[in-house]
């Protein structure tokens, strides 16, 4: 038997491999994880689905994008959940990039990816919330929170309120120190994703970084049905945890007939999920016009999912998924957070609204 060097394993389990390795390091010592982010780099996950203009993959279309997009954020998310947010971030400004650039800035974007330079998306604010002003020229005024990657990405795409318009993308440095503030960051889980508060007082804005027209983030069915992005990552988490599950059962557990009844209780949940993730980004491709409440659907599926996931492992590993050190624990300790993003129970009552203003039948491609 020939034995298992790095060139003969594949590449995706590469990937999932030294991101779990890195991953337990940033963990035990968060800070910005510049390794781990060198990985999707070499592993050619950085620019592939930067615009065709900026150097990024062509695809046959945008379904064929979608499925290969998630598909790198499962493989991500199966090797760590932090690296899969920030990465969700990058690829969520990427696609901003895309549809809202102009030619002048899609050539900058191009020169910040010759760089290896990483973006992020930073939306959610405490109140009064960031501000553009024109007082002496175009600046901000604000702080964001739960800035992910905060001080270490090099640029992010942020929203800011505009006097008598909709907020719209100004295009920042991310990476500035003395603008940074990690230290609110001390949480169970996700600490890799290093998502702290970012002030942006005084900071100048150029022309050329204001990214879109004001409105233009918040459009529909972009905005909400983008959400299937980071169920994808999520999906990765509890593929990785059913993984565990399997490798770390022991035979006792295996002759089990009520073990072996709950993982495969768990495998459904995570077959499912995966259903209902390629489903709302099928929808998503295609404009179609359930894929706001789909998304918002997918999203109850995925956080059901991944707390039947995470209950299997307690009761079938019993003490080995809480011991510090071990994968499963990680792995359970970035899921529950990363499931609680952007009010999940929030997007389910939406959803329902939404189903309850209409007929529910079943027929051709619609499930209602």
């Amino acid at each position: 038997m020939v034995p298992e060097t790095e060139e003969t394993i594949p590449a995706a389990v590469n990937v999932v491999n030294r991101l779990a390795s890195l991953g337990a390091r940033y963990d035990a010592a968060p800070n910005f994880p510049a390794e781990s982010m060198a990985v999707l780099i070499r592993s050619g996950h950085y620019r592939r689905f930067a615009p065709q203009a900026c150097g990024g993959e062509a695809f046959d279309d945008d379904a064929a994008r979608n499925h290969a997009m998630a598909e790198a954020l499962r493989e991500v998310g199966r090797g760590d959940l932090s690296i899969a947010r920030l990465y969700e971030g990058h690829i969520n400004a990427l696609l901003l990039f895309d549809w809202y650039g102009t030619s002048q800035q899609q050539d900058w974007l191009t020169q910040a990816l010759d760089q290896a330079a990483w973006f992020g998306v930073w939306a959610t604010e405490a109140t009064p919330g960031v501000r553009l002003t024109h007082a002496a020229g175009p600046a901000l005024v604000g702080q964001k929170m739960f800035a992910s990657g905060a001080g270490g990405l090099d640029y992010a795409l942020v929203t800011a309120a505009c006097q008598g318009h909709d907020r719209r993308l100004v295009i920042v440095p991310a990476n500035e120190e003395k603008r940074t503030d990690l230290s609110g960051w001390r949480v169970r889980g996700m600490r890799a994703s290093v998502s702290g508060r970012y002030c942006l007082n005084a900071m100048a804005v150029d022309p050329l970084m204001l990214l879109g027209e004001p409105g233009d983030y918040d459009r529909d069915p972009r905005f909400t049905a983008g959400a299937w992005r980071f169920c994808a990552a999520q999906l990765g988490g509890i593929e990785a945890l059913v993984g565990e599950i399997h490798r770390s059962m022991h035979d006792s557990a295996r002759e089990d007939p009520v073990q072996r009844a709950r993982f495969a209780e768990a495998a459904v949940a995570m077959a499912t999920a995966n259903f209902w993730v390629s489903e709302a980004a099928r929808q998503f491709s295609s404009g179609h016009e359930d894929a706001v409440v789909t998304a918002r659907l997918t999203r109850g599926v995925v956080e059901n999912a991944g707390f039947l996931v995470m209950e299997a492992a307690a009761r079938i590993l019993g003490t080995q998924s809480a011991f510090d050190g071990k994968r499963a624990d990680k792995i359970i300790r970035d899921l529950s957070l990363y499931l609680r993003q952007a009010g999940p129970d929030h997007a389910r009552d939406e959803a329902a609204k939404a189903l309850l203003d209409r007929d529910i039948f079943i027929s051709g491609d619609r499930r209602w």
